[in-house]
């Protein structure tokens, strides 16, 4: 084992450029509306976001309605019922979690962790801003259209999402899914182009690559990832396009509906399905990668205690984000493939697992022997892990071969998508939240609300998916829109279906009180001053709280050590943020 040193003035190396002058606003509508300020867009980002999630959540209400009350709502027929889990699962994959992670907390936190007054390219990134909302405008439009949004299910398969007995499927609905779907891949590529040249080339002096927080490494790396991803699913969309408007056969083989031959033939919806999954795959790591980076940075932070083994964390999520493009066919094992396939994409899936294991290891490291502060970050840190452990675990099952067919198309792999890509990386955003709040406005969020939020969205979660679990094991389908007298579903699945429903209602709710609580906080909040969480990170030593446009005054902060000198004895404090220069300080890592 050696030594790598964190800290030295020998790392701190002459500015390279001089400072550039940014783009200052002279209205209302170009400091608010059409803003080039990061910080702002990452506050539009946001709020956009959240907006359109509520919409999924209501959706994901009226669907657990029927499921437990079947023909309580009449408006909702089967129709609607395909509807609404199309819109639900895209929103929230795509609209609320990618946008939230990548387009609000990368936008806020980067130019201030990596010491920059902005992004490299402040006007491209507020075009993929507006592109997002046009984006969310086209598909929240296609509710308001004939026949409605489309029904095909949220991984749009070919050919049933372009036939006519499909919801939308010969109407608008699909139409305008596909184009929302390729207005925001354009959009995100201006800002995730954005994210990587400012993280390589707009760094302050003295912060090297392994200075950077964690948290900029898993949304850099995650940004990478959408950059060779997207590209897939943008080519799908407009393939399927062709197909539904121009009579192309990409996806569609030779078909008969209701008796009639189409005019389709020679096409592969397998194809789509590869396409659709080499992005959806690393979709799932596109998300989790920043959440893993934040929660590395909220533990460390509210337990007092460096990180253990900043460079293994780095590498592996280097790591996992390279092997989530070799896994993706684990989605397909139920559309007939070579056993050998079979063989590679079961064994790339549990490698994966190497790395993710590694960093939950050294997430119970950082906290062993930690000043552990139960903070509202804090709490959600740690459920966050315990749930993604649990996710992780039932996705050893799913990734086998000879276990997934027969589970594929049962609830419990709709139990296991959400603890995985639902709860835990929401876990994470509450967190994430409650942490940088007092960055964003100057001021905390209420405790006793944020308490009660946490125990009754933690909880809620576990109520709501470890039943399910039972309920994909004894063999009840998903995306069935009513259960029925069927012989093989035991009574207590109605049971546990009320449960879930009622349980799920209460969730719900207990957002509401979330929201209030950033409302009522921003006028009502105990004044946070610059620095609440004695934290070592850049974005905590501005001048200003809130940051003003620029971030840093008139000279930008140098960086002399790496973001997690806690607790370092002989230290004045028990934190040194990142741009305090000296040698004390626990600053070396063994690396192999």
């Amino acid at each position: 084992m050696v030594d790598a040193s964190h800290d030295g003035n020998d790392l701190i190396t002459p500015a390279a450029v001089e400072d550039v002058e940014l783009y200052h606003p002279h209205s209302w509508w170009t400091r608010y509306v059409f803003s080039q300020d990061a910080k702002v867009i990452a506050i539009q980002y946001a709020c956009t976001a959240i907006a359109i999630g509520l919409v999924a959540l209501v959706l994901s209400w009226l669907m657990r309605i029927q499921l437990a009350f079947p023909g309580v709502l009449p408006f909702i027929d089967a129709d609607r019922y395909y509807q609404f889990i199309t819109m639900h699962g895209m929103i929230m994959v795509i609209y609320l979690l990618t946008a939230l992670f990548l387009g609000g907390f990368g936008n806020y936190l980067i130019p201030l962790m990596v010491g920059a007054r902005d992004m490299v390219f402040p006007y491209a990134n507020m075009l993929s801003y507006w592109l997002y909302l046009l984006a969310v405008v086209v598909l929240v439009a296609s509710f308001f259209t004939p026949g409605g949004p489309t029904g095909a299910g949220w991984t749009l398969y070919p050919p049933q999402a372009i036939l006519a007995n499909t919801p939308g499927g010969q109407q608008w609905g699909i139409i305008l899914m596909l184009v929302s779907l390729i207005i925001f891949v354009i959009g995100f590529t201006m800002g995730g182009l954005n994210y990587v040249v400012t993280v390589l080339q707009g760094r302050t002096r003295g912060m090297t690559l392994m200075r950077l927080p964690l948290t900029v490494w898993g949304i850099f790396t995650a940004t990478v990832m959408a950059l060779l991803a997207f590209p897939a699913l943008f080519v799908a969309c407009v393939m399927m396009l062709f197909d539904r408007l121009a009579g192309t056969s990409f996806f569609m083989p030779a078909i008969v509906e209701m008796g009639e031959q189409l005019k389709h033939g020679g096409g592969s919806p397998i194809m789509f399905q590869h396409l659709f999954w080499f992005f959806g795959h690393p979709e799932v790591y596109i998300v989790a990668l920043p959440a893993f980076g934040i929660v590395s940075d909220l533990i460390s932070t509210h337990a007092r205690k460096n990180i253990f083994g900043y460079r293994m964390m780095v590498w592996a999520i280097v790591i996992i984000g390279a092997l989530s493009f070799v896994v993706w066919a684990h989605h397909m094992y139920v559309s007939g493939m070579n056993p050998y396939f079979g063989f590679f994409f079961a064994t790339t899936t549990l490698i994966i697992a190497v790395p993710t294991a590694i960093k939950v290891y050294n997430w119970a490291l950082t906290l062993w022997r930690g000043n552990i502060h139960l903070t509202l970050p804090m709490l959600f840190s740690l459920a966050f892990i315990v749930t993604f452990v649990n996710g992780g675990l039932t996705g050893l099952f799913l990734g086998n071969v000879v276990v997934d067919v027969p589970l594929s198309d049962t609830m419990f792999v709709v139990a296991h998508f959400h603890m995985v890509m639902g709860v835990a990386p929401i876990l994470v955003i509450f967190g994430a939240i409650y942490h940088w709040y007092p960055k964003v406005t100057g001021r905390m969020l209420n405790e006793a609300m944020g308490q009660l939020h946490f125990w009754i969205t933690f909880l809620g979660a576990y109520l709501i998916f470890f039943p399910m679990h039972y309920v994909g094991l004894v063999g009840v389908p998903r995306r069935y829109y009513e259960i029925g007298e069927t012989s093989f579903v035991p009574a207590s699945v109605h049971d546990l279906n009320v449960f879930i429903t009622v349980v799920a209602l209460i969730v719900g709710a207990a957002q509401m009180m979330f929201l209030f609580n950033l409302v009522w906080s921003l006028r009502h909040g105990r004044e946070a001053g610059g620095n609440p969480w004695r934290a070592t990170t850049l974005e905590w030593q501005t001048p200003q709280t809130p940051p003003v446009h620029g971030n840093w005054g008139k000279e930008l902060p140098i960086v002399y050590r790496w973001a997690y000198d806690y607790s370092v004895p002989g230290a004045a404090e028990d934190f040194i943020p990142q741009n305090q220069p000296g040698t004390l300080g626990v600053t070396r890592e063994a690396v192999a």
